[in-house]
């Protein structure tokens, strides 16, 4: 903000120099104070626009721009005598205390504008992302806290506590042995594999007779462990490990034979065709035990000569992940055996008893269920597979996306599990499309394989086969459709991500939590 000072009003007699001390804040001497006075008058009439909006409309402090000008006022040596100070109209020193601030009558006036251009409110659709929200963040925190602490001192009292000294490992685990063993001989498919694959790169044997190989080497590893656990009478917890370990075996062994098939078959063509289909590939194709071992332990499920390594192992690190698996996995044990048994313990089958006793146990199951989940989550992609990256250098940690985002179930499958959606689209999707398929049957297709491995993964351990947990998958088809519509009709994403939380969530996963729970109990098969 300039000052300017008008020749006409000031004296005749005063000279350059003395009007130039003015101007750059110097104290000019004692016989000019009446002239000082003229210039005070002609501060607090400034023009309201320079003290109240900038140049670019924005609001500014009328304290930042009173300070510019008293700072131009009063410049000048610290203590000299001569020194300028504005006085309100009672002659009181206003001076603020030597801060440089004049006060707010000399700069806020009356007509001044309050109100300079068009504003929305904070919690209005066009400015509510446009500025943070930590506040309401932290209640939701405050909130959460509260009613949880009030739900655990419920239990506690109703209850007592829960938690069984023996609840991840006693003496009765020693009895599941015949699954410690099927575990500890899961790795001798990869091992035929690697051998099958090298007689391929011999030439030894012909193709059909390696995918004939690979198909019934990839069959035997998912029956074994499933014909150990029927034939077995044991616990659900080490049956499901068991499955998952066999499930996760299989999704790498159909990813080591595909690679290796597409690979030959790159390797078998002319060296300039493959340069111009394949510019950035490396053609340089070799079976290696090293890498195959190094694949079976790496957090992935697609096969690849090379992977994006890191440069060293951060101990550190690795310390605070490992105990936080520990916090969390003990705190989802809590949750279980605290929460989770005694509500579905006192609950009805959801479709043949009382439909409001059906609703409100669903309902009251939802949020702990949920957190279970969110620990698990957490303590599998988050904490052991960062682990697993870790001590293998393994250079590609994206093991999840933002899927709390999702604004349909669609997008949530594309974000939540990104092994698995990426080994999807590498052997199941696009090759369907490459045969013919359109878009909607390849995604039938990726989502048909998901729902069964769900439905080993769930009915296996628990020795039913009611089919609830491929059903659940499969209903994902429709829902994706539907929330997509959704989506597109509302034009809003909170709508589509307050549908997934609640049909995925909410309602979802407690429902089947409840339909096995009570198919186990009427098949007497549940372990006490």
């Amino acid at each position: 903000m300039s000052i300017s000072i008008n020749n006409n009003e000031t004296p005749s007699d005063a000279s350059p120099s003395l009007r130039n001390r003015r101007i750059s804040g110097v104290a000019a001497p004692e016989a000019t104070v009446e002239q000082d006075g003229l210039e005070k008058i002609k501060l607090a009439t400034t023009d309201e626009s320079d003290m109240v909006t900038d140049s670019a409309g924005e609001d500014t402090s009328s304290d930042v721009d009173a300070g510019n000008v008293v700072g131009k006022r009063k410049g000048g040596e610290e203590g000299k005598k001569g020194e300028s100070v504005v006085k309100g109209e009672e002659g009181d020193d206003k001076s603020g205390k030597g801060d440089g601030n004049l006060p707010a009558k000399y700069v806020y006036r009356a007509s001044a504008p309050a109100h300079s251009r068009v504003k929305e409110s904070p919690l209005s659709s066009a400015a509510i992302f446009k500025q943070s929200h930590a506040g309401l963040f932290n209640l939701c925190i405050v909130v959460l806290i509260a009613v949880n602490s009030r739900l655990t001192i419920e239990n506690l009292m109703k209850y007592g506590l829960l938690i069984r000294s023996g609840f991840w490992f006693s003496s009765k685990s020693l009895k599941d042995w015949p699954l410690f063993v099927c575990w500890l001989t899961l790795p001798a498919f990869p091992i035929a594999a690697f051998l099958i694959e090298k007689l391929a790169w011999r030439k030894l044997i012909s193709e059909p007779v390696v995918v004939s190989l690979h198909v019934l080497l990839t069959s035997m590893e998912i029956l074994y462990p499933v014909l150990v656990i029927l034939k077995c009478d044991l616990d659900i917890l080490w049956g499901l490990t068991l499955m998952l370990s066999a499930c996760t075996f299989w999704l790498k062994l159909v990813s080591y034979a595909h690679t290796n098939y597409d690979l030959r078959n790159l390797h078998s063509k002319d060296k300039g065709e493959k340069s111009s289909e394949h510019p950035n590939l490396d053609y340089s194709y070799g079976v290696s035990f090293r890498s195959l071992v190094y694949f079976i332990m790496a957090p992935t499920l697609c096969y690849q000569l090379n992977y994006p390594r890191s440069m060293c192992i951060r101990r550190g690190w690795l310390i605070c992940q490992f105990i936080q698996l520990v916090i969390f996995t003990g705190f989802m044990g809590f949750i279980i055996e605290q929460y989770v048994n005694p509500i579905i313990k006192n609950s009805e089958h959801p479709l043949k008893g009382n439909f409001l006793n059906a609703i409100e146990r669903v309902l009251r199951l939802s949020l702990p269920v949920l957190y279970v989940w969110l620990c698990m989550f957490y303590c599998f992609f988050h904490l052991w597979l960062n682990i697993l990256g870790e001590l293998l250098c393994f250079g590609d940690r994206e093991f999840y996306k933002d899927w709390w985002n999702a604004k349909t179930i669609e997008e949530y499958w594309r974000m939540w599990n990104m092994p698995v959606h990426k080994w999807m689209v590498r052997h199941i999707y696009f090759p369907c499309l490459r045969n013919g398929l359109p878009k909607g049957a390849a995604s039938i297709v990726s989502f048909f394989i998901s729902a069964v491995f769900h439905e080993l993964c769930v009915g296996v351990p628990c020795h039913i086969f009611t089919f609830w947990a491929f059903m659940g998958i499969m209903l994902q088809v429709p829902m994706s459709t539907l929330t997509r519509y959704l989506q597109d009709k509302f034009k809003s994403s909170m709508v589509g991500n307050m549908i997934f939380w609640f049909f995925f969530c909410i309602f979802g996963q407690p429902m089947c939590v409840l339909l096995y729970y009570h198919e186990m109990m009427n098949s007497n098969i549940i372990t006490q």
